[in-house]
């Protein structure tokens, strides 16, 4: 998706670019924005390291903004993940843009590009199971929980968090009405 972009009726998921880093962090800096995405809450630095990086081939997270008001709310991540046609996606919404459906709008987009143009077999996802806005994204979106990892991923100071790891097929987007 590196210089691509995609429309909705109400996003533009686009390509990061210099001068997005004062609206990426007004969330990245938000502790509770970014409990669940590491590295955390980003100081200025980190967010403009964050935008610089992704810049290029390598780009792995893309800026949803909202096509009215052409306002950067958040961004999408997709790449690929450690197996054959099989792409991971996740998102971060800025707080006062959260539950106006923005996040999973920008999902089924993505998950449209990556069967249909990138004919992606799999399309999986991963979040705590102390953060339902996320996994209820990916019901919404139609994704199924395949797993619940307990204590898989270290936290730091001892602390471990669980994990769920949902999936999309391409069958089953195809079936999507």
């Amino acid at each position: 998706m590196h210089q691509r972009t995609l429309d909705t009726p109400r996003l533009h998921i686009r390509p990061f670019q210099l001068h997005d880093a004062p609206a990426v962090h007004a969330y990245t800096s938000d502790a509770r924005i970014m409990e669940y995405v590491p590295p955390h809450a980003m100081s200025w630095p980190q967010t403009q390291e964050f935008v610089a990086d992704q810049q290029g081939p390598d780009a792995h997270a893309f800026a949803i903004v909202q096509s009215q008001q052409q306002l950067l709310i958040g961004h999408i991540i997709f790449h690929p993940w450690v197996a054959p046609q099989t792409y991971e996606i996740g998102w971060v919404i800025h707080p006062d843009q959260q539950r106006r459906g923005y996040a999973s709008e920008a999902a089924r987009a993505v998950l449209h590009y990556a069967f249909t143009e990138l004919r992606a077999h799999r399309v999986i996802a991963t979040c705590q199971p102390e953060n339902p806005a996320s996994f209820g994204v990916m019901e919404k979106v139609g994704m199924r929980r395949e797993a619940h990892f307990r204590q898989c991923i270290a936290r730091g100071d001892g602390l471990w968090w669980d994990e769920y790891f949902y999936a999309m097929l391409a069958t089953e987007w195809s079936t999507k009405p």
